[in-house]
């Protein structure tokens, strides 16, 4: 039995096409971050925003200190225009996902403002543990009236309120509608 050339140069082809895909693959892969298991992701309208911890420390608690630093860096961040942002309108909803292992752990988010703030914030979410979405919420209920909100989000277990994990900021810069 002989095979004839269309065959042959059928399977060469073939072999050819997957030996480059493999190779691309292995380059895009090793090109590529290691992807973080503790990840924010921000949801105004149709659109989303996903995050690393603004502040972290290997899965350990943050120190006092390192609290501290971090309010003072969001806070240059945030005049600098630095942190994740989001365009919003009053019409649109939003909400905040989180990675499983976040999850996990215990979370809660809010704003700076907003309508019903409790001490100045509009609560996102709060003690939200094993839950990875804090549900959806009018933009009109949570923004504040300076036209830039603040949303932070904390990793922190509920049974110890005090061990913070993980911080994320994000900016909305209310729009007209």
């Amino acid at each position: 039995m002989s095979l004839s050339t269309r065959v042959i140069a059928g399977l060469g082809a073939v072999v050819v096409i997957a030996a480059g895909t493999v190779g691309g693959s292995i380059a895009f892969a090793s090109s590529q971050h290691e992807i973080s298991d503790h990840r924010v992701t921000l949801l105004v309208g149709t659109s989303s925003t996903v995050k690393d911890p603004f502040c972290f420390n290997e899965g350990k608690p943050l120190t006092d200190q390192q609290q501290e630093e971090c309010q003072d860096k969001a806070g240059k961040a945030l005049d600098e225009g630095t942190l994740p942002k989001s365009d919003v309108t009053m019409s649109d909803r939003i909400g905040i996902g989180v990675s499983p292992e976040v999850a996990d752990r215990g979370w809660w988010a809010n704003t700076n403002g907003g309508q019903q703030a409790q001490g100045g914030r509009f609560i996102l979410a709060t003690a939200a543990k094993d839950a990875t979405y804090s549900g959806s919420v009018p933009a009109s209920k949570a923004l504040n009236s300076s036209g830039k909100t603040l949303i932070t989000v904390v990793e922190s277990d509920p049974k110890q309120p005090d061990a913070i994990y993980g911080v994320w900021y994000f900016q909305l810069n209310t729009q007209d509608s």
